[in-house]
């Protein structure tokens, strides 16, 4: 089965971008070695098997699903090559599409080739290695002599053969949660959990991220057992707080209150599946070593990625798990005032089965006896938390942490000389602050790789001086080397002894966020005072640098491009939602409004790496378009520097390219008076009220104005632009003398324009509070409906005015990208009006 010179010709052959919330465009080879499996209800429920090789995935139907024994050969058909994002796609594939029905990510993970796998598709075996949520171990694929598309999938023996089958292990997604059932007819879950918080006593209330801030635990010495508490195991990793909101772009935020997103795409991707309005939870992100037990070094090197395509293979080489300990908000309900035990059942119900999202699970009482099987497993110690504490915020003595290891901060004041085949330096030797002296506490030689062991010995190489910088019980030798003490290492250590040095000591890591004068014993002498919770990695991205900001961009006004910045930079808290997540086009005017303009869709070869780009596949050029995407203000900024007035955005977002979030009504008044475009909004605004469905109305920023109609994405192109049209075609019906859906502008002799064929793959819209090259510097408005009316003039909200403007009033566009109305109830009645 060697690959067409066009691997995803067939793939696309067969299906409509603007038809099927199917993944279509971007195929940027940015996952190497992903697998997925996904569980299919088409005309045959069976599984797709598709593994990564070559920058596609090459697929296979399993009707049967994989199988873990090794006595069972399964059947598997090959088919088209996917594109790589087909990976994180599950959705409903509509009626009279290919492959209609609904699907669900049954598994996914990292593929590791025992065999070269160009050649063993030729071949006709292949060789491989899964490590999924669900699927581990060593596989096979062997093409049969029956048909050049008829293979065999078989599970190889090795610790992972448990003879079960697909079919007998759990069969909800390890992003969703949902079933395949659940998916295709819709599920009830999230309106059950509401009814559970109601009954619970769950305070209304809408929160975000930015309302709440993290409980903390406070240090607690021996461990113990108690009624009335509950025993989780401590993690080493970082604690972050993580809002989720379905379909939308979700946000992690670390306890410095820093943000996280971007460093782990495999967290945001399950968050964003969730299959439920809005939540918050806390946890902590962690990276688990070959056998399962959290590792900090692992996770240390994941946090420090920030180019996109080393996050992303890092998501499937290195990747990350959320563990969920606690629910705090839930689709318009606060939960911090509810029982521990309340929310921890919530929560339980909450989150996958298996996936990336992992329930933090406790035993309750016997606290010795999970203590005992910490120290016993290696791991890093429990916390135990009162079962009806509510949640504070705040550092609080429900909270308490035990550590199956004391573990403590010290400076760095020399190394030994290394023996036999160990590398660079034998162990560090440490101090600590007693006051106003830096005092001995011994050596640490273990915890080190030879990798780590160069690192750190070229850190201290520089650093070298002719005698210790502390006190107390100081070896002598020229075995030893002594350096300024600017380091500061985070060791694991059984106890102080009595004579001040460490018992059996283990390094960690280095501490750069730490200054070595804040490493100093606590008042009780054997213990070191309580190390703060770990710290991420610090943010690398360089300032955006602005430019020639003096220079006149709308000569008429005497505005600058400096003051486009700033505009910019005022609305972006009102725009950013409208951009994230979402292709950008520019439209730029290096010279300002009266110069020469171009359009661009390509982000350019020297666009900085922080930057988001994101490939999408046009069906019309047969060939990839590389688009910016502005997910925050640096980004925002680093756009308009280039000399971009307005930005034009597509109505869906890179997570879900096939359904758009609005249906667009564009009311062009180019050939007739504004008060007629503002008579048409009128109208459409009356009859989405008669049919129940929302509406939003903004200036275009130059000649007419722009209806939204919010869809949940839920609805593919081609079911938005039917949408569009029947109330295009109503209200021109309403209003025969005031509007037309005629394309050809002699046809519509002077009547508004309906255009409802904005709505398709690719098609633009000027983002809502874009700025518009034309005189006067106007900005495309949101508006209250009952702003939309005689007298209102488009040309008042410009660059000078909407900052005002926005400080006065609520964003009348703010629901537009969390509404889900209830689509069919509205085109049913909607129905009974034609």
């Amino acid at each position: 089965m060697p690959h067409p010179h066009k691997p995803l010709d067939a793939y696309r052959a067969k299906r409509s971008a603007g038809g099927t919330p199917e993944p279509f465009g971007a195929t940027d080879a940015v996952r190497p070695g992903l697998f997925v499996v996904q569980q299919h209800a088409a005309s045959n429920r069976h599984y797709d098997l598709r593994i990564e090789i070559d920058g596609v995935l090459a697929s296979w139907a399993v009707p049967k699903g994989p199988s873990l024994s090794t006595d069972e050969k399964r059947l598997a058909i090959a088919t088209e090559d996917h594109p790589i994002e087909y990976g994180d796609f599950e959705g409903v594939i509509p009626k009279d599409n290919y492959g209609a029905g609904a699907m669900i990510v049954w598994d996914r993970g990292l593929t590791i080739h025992h065999l070269d796998p160009a050649e063993g598709l030729t071949e006709g075996k292949l060789l491989f290695e899964l490590r999924g949520y669900k699927l581990r171990g060593l596989w096979t694929l062997v093409k049969t002599s029956r048909s050049p598309k008829e293979w065999l999938l078989i599970k190889k023996p090795d610790s992972w053969a448990t003879g079960e089958g697909a079919e007998e292990m759990a069969q909800e997604s390890v992003l969703s949660g949902l079933t395949v059932e659940e998916l295709r007819d819709g599920s009830d879950r999230a309106e059950r959990i509401r009814q559970r918080l109601e009954d619970l006593g769950a305070r209304p209330a809408e929160l975000t991220l930015d309302d709440v801030s993290p409980m903390l635990a406070e240090p607690h010495r021996e461990p113990f057992s108690a009624p009335g508490w509950l025993f989780e195991l401590k993690y080493d990793g970082y604690r972050v707080l993580a809002e989720g909101r379905h379909g939308d772009h979700p946000r992690l935020r670390y306890r410095s209150r820093r943000d996280a997103t971007r460093t782990y795409p495999e967290l945001t991707r399950a968050l964003a599946s969730l299959p439920y309005r809005s939540l918050i939870l806390d946890g902590e992100v962690v990276v688990l070593d070959d056998e399962a037990r959290p590792s900090f070094q692992r996770l240390q090197q994941r946090g420090q990625l920030s180019r996109r395509s080393d996050v992303e293979r890092a998501a499937i080489h290195n990747p990350t798990f959320l563990y969920v300990f606690d629910l705090l908000a839930f689709e318009g309900y606060d939960l911090r005032a509810l029982p521990l035990v309340d929310r921890k059942a919530v929560l339980r119900e909450v989150l996958p089965a298996a996936g990336p999202l992992r329930f933090t699970d406790h035993v309750e009482e016997h606290g010795e006896a999970l203590w005992k099987a910490v120290r016993e497993m290696g791991l890093e110690g429990l916390i135990a938390k009162q079962a009806d504490s509510p949640y504070s915020g705040r550092r609080s003595p429900t909270w308490v942490k035990v550590r199956a290891d004391l573990e403590g901060d010290f400076v760095i004041v020399g190394f030994t000389a290394p023996k036999g085949t160990r590398v660079a330096f034998g162990a560090l030797h440490l101090a600590v602050l007693e006051g106003p002296r830096m005092v001995y506490v011994g050596r640490v030689g273990t915890g080190f790789d030879d990798r780590l062991l160069q690192d750190i010995h070229h850190q201290l190489l520089p650093l070298e001086r002719d005698d210790p910088p502390c006190t107390g019980e100081v070896p002598k030798g020229k075995e030893h080397t002594w350096v300024e003490p600017r380091w500061v290492a985070a060791v694991r250590y059984t106890e102080i002894t009595d004579t001040g040095q460490l018992r059996h000591p283990v390094f960690l890591r280095l501490r750069d966020d730490k200054a070595p004068e804040e490493c100093s014993r606590t008042p009780v002498g054997s213990r070191l005072e309580e190390p703060p919770e770990a710290a991420p990695p610090s943010d690398q991205r360089p300032a955006v640098k602005l430019t020639n900001q003096d220079k006149i961009f709308w000569p008429g006004e005497g505005y600058t491009k400096g003051d486009l910045i700033e505009y910019y930079r005022a609305v972006a808290p009102r725009l950013l939602p409208f951009l994230a997540d979402r292709p950008v086009v520019l439209t730029r005017y290096p010279d300002g409004i009266e110069g020469k303009s171009f359009f661009q869709k390509n982000a350019p070869d020297f666009a900085p790496e922080w930057i988001r780009t994101e490939p999408v596949w046009s069906q019309d050029s047969g060939r990839e378009t590389s688009y910016f995407v502005a997910d925050d203000e640096d980004s925002l900024l680093y756009l308009i520097n280039l000399g971009a007035i307005p930005l034009h955005v597509w109505s869906s977002r890179m997570a879900n390219l096939q359904q758009p979030d609005w249906c667009i009504l564009d009311l062009d008044a180019k050939e007739a008076s504004f008060a007629a475009a503002i008579e048409v909004a009128q109208t459409i605004h009356r009859l989405c009220r008669e049919i129940e469905l929302p509406a939003f109305a903004k200036t275009s920023g130059a000649s007419g104005l722009h209806v939204l109609i919010p869809l949940g994405r839920r609805f593919t192109y081609e079911q938005s632009r039917q949408l569009a049209e029947v109330l295009a075609k109503v209200v021109a019906a309403e209003l025969p003398e005031v509007a037309s859906v005629a394309r050809s502008p002699k046809a519509r002799q002077g009547k508004i324009y309906v255009d409802f064929l904005q709505n398709g793959h690719g098609k633009l819209l000027v983002a809502p509070y874009s700025a518009r090259a034309r005189a006067g510097a106007t900005v495309s408005m949101p508006l209250a409906w009952e702003e939309v009316e005689a007298g209102l003039e488009p040309t008042a909200f410009t660059l000078t005015t909407a900052p005002r403007r926005l400080a006065e009033q609520e964003d009348p566009m703010a629901d537009l990208l969390t509404i889900e109305p209830d689509l069919m109830a509205a085109l049913g009645r909607l129905a009974e009006r034609l």
